[in-house]
């Protein structure tokens, strides 16, 4: 039976000396059988602001709904994971994203356990976040891999042409906010919603806030990237950026997208073809997934019953 909107107090009692401590426990969602509390919302702002410190800049409403999303997209995800995977099981893929987690925090694995302790949060929950993520995105790959297109001679081909020429290559360190039109409303109107959050709350909160890209948790941080991996159209508009600029939109399969220049470097000119190769078809299969991700978690949810209190 469905829960309906109701209001639970728990009073957990607590003495230390004459002291006694109540918790009120609100429901704020509900999916399916599922209840999603105000606990929920707030261990989740923890790991939410743990990833990215800025969105304590928000207001405490956008907050809470950055936060509810982060839920809600967790359950549905994980729902879909139980009809083909053993989601307790150990997966060693779940290394590689806690690495890039460390490298993005610049941070060792005893480091981050100390920093997880300091922000309130236990590493085995961590790693159950991350678990669900790997799954997720080896489920993708599975699902979408025969619809993924990549021609590994051209790419070959534009990587001999790229560094038989004599000018400077470059790496950059990008962010992305990935938006698309909304059903009520035209581009214009959309893009300057955009365009104004940027402007009140900084990128990387609008990230959070509105991207529907996978990078949205992370401020829309995408990392460093070479140039010869990214399409001719979007490296000829980065190259135009000075540091901390954003790009104009740019069409792509799921809506508009707009990149930031956090920092760029000089690439190193000698290189292993073969390692930059599969550099390129890397990123490309990782942009391509991504587009198919986003569309697979809106069908899901859209199919799925959600109540919100």
């Amino acid at each position: 039976m469905l829960l309906r909107k109701i209001l639970i107090i728990l009073i957990f009692f607590s003495f230390l000396g004459n002291k006694c401590f109540s918790l009120e426990i609100k429901i704020k969602a509900e999916i399916d059988n599922i209840i999603i509390t105000n606990i929920d919302i707030d261990n989740e702002k923890k790991y939410l602001f743990f990833l990215n410190p800025k969105l304590k800049e928000l207001s405490e409403k956008d907050i809470d709904s950055i936060a509810k999303n982060s839920v809600i997209k967790e359950i549905i995800k994980k729902k879909e994971l139980k009809k083909f995977f053993d989601i307790n099981k150990k997966n060693s893929h779940v290394d590689k994203i806690e690495n890039k987690l460390l490298i993005q925090k610049n941070i060792k694995k005893g480091e981050l356990v100390n920093l997880l302790k300091k922000n309130d949060l236990d590493y085995l929950e961590i790693r159950k976040k991350l678990r669900i993520e790997t799954l997720w995105n080896q489920l993708v790959y599975k699902k979408y891999l025969k619809n993924i297109k990549i021609d590994k001679k051209v790419m070959k081909k534009k990587l001999l042409d790229e560094f038989q020429k004599k000018e400077k290559k470059f790496q950059y360190n990008l962010s992305e906010i990935v938006f698309e039109e909304k059903p009520n409303e035209n581009y214009e109107i959309t893009l300057k919603k955009v365009k104004d959050s940027i402007n009140n709350i900084g990128f990387e909160n609008t990230a959070n806030t509105l991207s529907i890209s996978n990078t949205s948790t992370n401020g829309g941080l995408i990392g460093w990237i070479n140039e010869i991996q990214i399409s001719n159209k979007l490296k000829n508009m980065v190259k135009e950026l000075k540091i901390g600029e954003i790009s104009k939109p740019i069409k792509i399969a799921n809506g508009y997208l707009l990149i930031k220049l956090n920092n760029k470097k000089i690439l190193n000119q000698k290189i292993d073809i073969e390692k930059e190769l599969k550099n390129m078809i890397d990123y490309e299969t990782n942009r391509q997934l991504n587009n198919f991700s986003i569309i697979y978690y809106k069908r899901l949810k859209q199919n799925t019953q959600i109540n919100e209190y």
